[in-house]
């Protein structure tokens, strides 16, 4: 069955869902979330998937980066995100230091996802360092989404955030570790940042569905961070980013207009008062 178009309201989307949509042939589409009201919102309007991804450090607490969130900080969002969905299939990113130590350290911060924010998957970056971990998950019975090219909790140690996987060296590893993710037990890999032919031969060469983010038209889905499609963030503008409103100018003009008619008494008006 065709996943294209809004489906109804009780054809939930599950990882079968996404990787039957790579056979079909049907583009993958993932936003994020990382409260209640927007959740509702873009689950509404048909999203396949939702990623409570640890952008949530730039995006709702102001930091330069997204190496400060913690596992809490993270099952609180994905939490309220999970009360506002009915349908789409919603992924949390399991944040810096939480599964890196140890492959036990990891099922816990895997298992804590599931159980207490109700995730349906989490997601994790790296290759060939984590891929016994993604077994150990995976063979417990939680979904993982894997992450390659640009990996935002590594910024320190790539100490940029550059297009990844341009020299053959690091491409073939990169093409590598998507194969040794598939072989662990991922459901579906990230894309990010990587030259778009190398993501075409990456999306070819696994079984498993391609999310793309700044890799091209190749991938079998695309994913973009909500608050930059929808134009709330003006400061961040990178080539691969289509803004498909500009909600910055809208709510200041709101906002602008509401200070307004309530210094000048007009705001309540006789309708808007008990």
């Amino acid at each position: 069955m065709s996943t294209q178009g809004k489906k109804s309201r009780a054809d939930k989307v599950t990882t079968q869902t996404v990787v039957d949509m790579k056979q079909s042939g049907d583009k993958i589409s993932m936003l994020t979330a990382y409260d209640f009201t927007m959740a509702g919102i873009i689950d509404a309007a048909g999203i396949d998937v939702i990623l409570v991804g640890d952008s949530a450090s730039n995006v709702m607490a102001g930091f330069e980066t997204t190496v400060p969130m913690t596992l809490d900080h993270m099952i609180y969002h994905t939490s309220c995100v999970v009360r506002g969905v009915e349908r789409a299939l919603v992924i949390a990113d399991l944040p810096f230091m939480s599964y890196q130590v140890t492959t036990k350290e990891a099922l816990i911060s895997a298992g804590r996802m599931m159980k207490e924010a109700g995730a349906h998957a989490i997601k994790m970056e790296g290759g060939k360092s984590i891929s016994s971990t993604v077994r150990r998950i995976v063979d417990a019975g939680i979904p993982v989404m894997g992450h390659l090219g640009l990996t935002p909790q590594s910024i320190y140690k790539f100490g940029t955030y550059k297009v990844r996987a341009k020299e053959d060296k690091e491409a073939e590893q990169l093409l590598s570790d998507a194969k040794r993710l598939e072989d662990a037990g991922v459901f579906s890999i990230v894309l990010e940042k990587i030259p778009s032919e190398l993501a075409k031969k990456v999306t070819d060469s696994v079984s498993v569905p391609t999310i793309g983010i700044g890799a091209g038209p190749h991938c079998d889905g695309q994913v973009l961070v909500t608050h930059d499609m929808l134009g709330l963030n003006k400061d961040f503008s990178p080539r691969f980013l289509r803004r498909y409103a500009d909600l910055h100018s809208s709510m200041t003009t709101a906002v602008d207009q509401y200070i307004k008619d309530v210094k000048s008494g007009d705001f309540p008006n006789e309708n808007e008062q008990y």
